[in-house]
């Protein structure tokens, strides 16, 4: 099959692109690079290092003899868009292309305002892009567990079935969003519904949870190939910060009480899921949402877990609970299903078998690396980021 992944640089999209070339499609990768500016411009980086996107793209030929397809643009420029589906032409559309940090997206006005532009503009021109130029395209969408907030309720895949004064009906599950990047995806899934049912368009929204894990059997072919891990205040995730904090003698930063609870699932389940729903389109003019995690974890489990772990390789951990700079329940109820995903046959890898293999041995590796101003939170929900 021909598959465009829209925002192939990224952390899940080249993971994602290397892997689905691997199982023999022929793969676009489309990427602004907007992501490696946005570290320069934050003074941050990624514990691995990161080659250019050219230089990744020439030595996946030369290991494996695949060629990928590299377009470099932005997505919210419909002509270069539209451009690059005449020349791709392609059946599967896998879009991870947008600004994925809640806490990028409350730093202040501008970042707010960039998040929802490049995110919702960009997901409605690659609607259109499909709708005019390849109706029978399936879109798979990035989407994030963080759509449905920590409702008092089990949370569904994506609908609800309810009953009110007497009346029945299956509806889309509430959302509650916890920053403005949030906010995109909730709009992102409301487009994508609407263009479905007034266009006759077919689209898989998975909903994320916190994705953790360096290593996929292709990004370890190479050194040149290897994945991102992001341990900084603003694109970084507390499981990332605290392997990171172990392996350099600082403590876990654990915000608040630690029992903030989310879905959690390791980056070769991502593209295993990414191949899943690819293989199984949805129907034409059905929105379908798979919730796409295998385990859920309070922020104090991962800190335990980690402190665990460390010791085993001789680590001397100590575990830190500061104030919390989001606003958020920090003891919840979180029950969240899970069941589509594994019904197409995902074999599901646990992160008690990942964490010293795919990010302590990485967070050790390259230490060295590792920039001790950015480790501790940068970002209040109140106030955005200190000038």
């Amino acid at each position: 099959m021909k598959v465009l992944v829209i925002g192939g640089d990224g952390y899940c999209g080249w993971a994602t692109a290397l892997y689905l070339a691997k199982q023999g499609h022929e793969v676009g990768v489309l990427d602004s690079l907007i992501r490696r500016h946005w570290d320069l411009t934050l003074g941050v980086d990624t514990l691995t290092p990161i080659a250019p996107i050219h230089k990744r793209v020439e030595r996946w030929k030369a290991v494996t003899g695949q060629h990928l397809d590299l377009f470099v643009g932005d997505i919210t420029n419909y002509e270069f868009l539209e451009a690059v589906f005449r020349q791709f032409e392609p059946q599967a559309v896998v879009h991870f292309g947008e600004q994925r940090s809640a806490p990028f997206s409350m730093i202040d006005r501008e970042r707010a305002v960039l998040t929802q532009v490049n995110n919702v503009v960009g997901t409605l021109n690659i609607l259109y892009a499909i709708r005019d130029l390849c109706p029978e395209c399936h879109l798979v969408k990035l989407g994030t567990m963080g759509e449905y907030g920590t409702p008092n309720i089990d949370i569904e895949e994506g609908y609800i079935t309810i009953e009110h004064n007497g009346r029945k009906d299956t509806l889309p599950y509430p959302k509650q969003p916890g920053s403005f990047y949030h906010v995109s995806k909730c709009q992102d899934s409301l487009n994508i519904h609407f263009a479905c049912r007034i266009w006759g368009l077919r689209a898989t929204d998975l909903n994320q949870g916190v994705v953790y894990g360096v290593l996929t059997e292709e990004t370890g072919f190479d050194e040149i190939l290897i994945n991102r891990l992001d341990y900084d205040g603003v694109f970084g995730t507390a499981l990332n910060r605290f392997c990171i904090q172990a392996a350099v003698g600082h403590p876990l930063t654990v915000y608040g009480k630690g029992g903030q609870t989310r879905g959690f699932l390791d980056i070769r389940d991502t593209v295993r899921c990414i191949e899943l729903a690819i293989a199984t389109p949805a129907e034409p003019g059905k929105f379908r949402v798979f919730n796409q995690f295998t385990e859920l974890f309070s922020v104090e489990d991962l800190a335990l877990m980690v402190q665990k772990a460390s010791q085993t390789m001789g680590l001397k951990v100590d575990i830190n609970y500061l104030d919390n700079p989001r606003v958020e329940l920090e003891q919840h109820y979180f029950n969240a299903k899970n069941t589509k995903l594994l019904d197409l046959g995902l074999q599901p890898h646990y992160l008690s078998d990942a964490l010293l293999d795919s990010l302590l041995n990485f967070a050790i590796k390259y230490r060295d690396r590792v920039d001790a101003n950015q480790i501790l939170p940068k970002v209040s929900w109140k106030r955005g980021m200190a000038k």
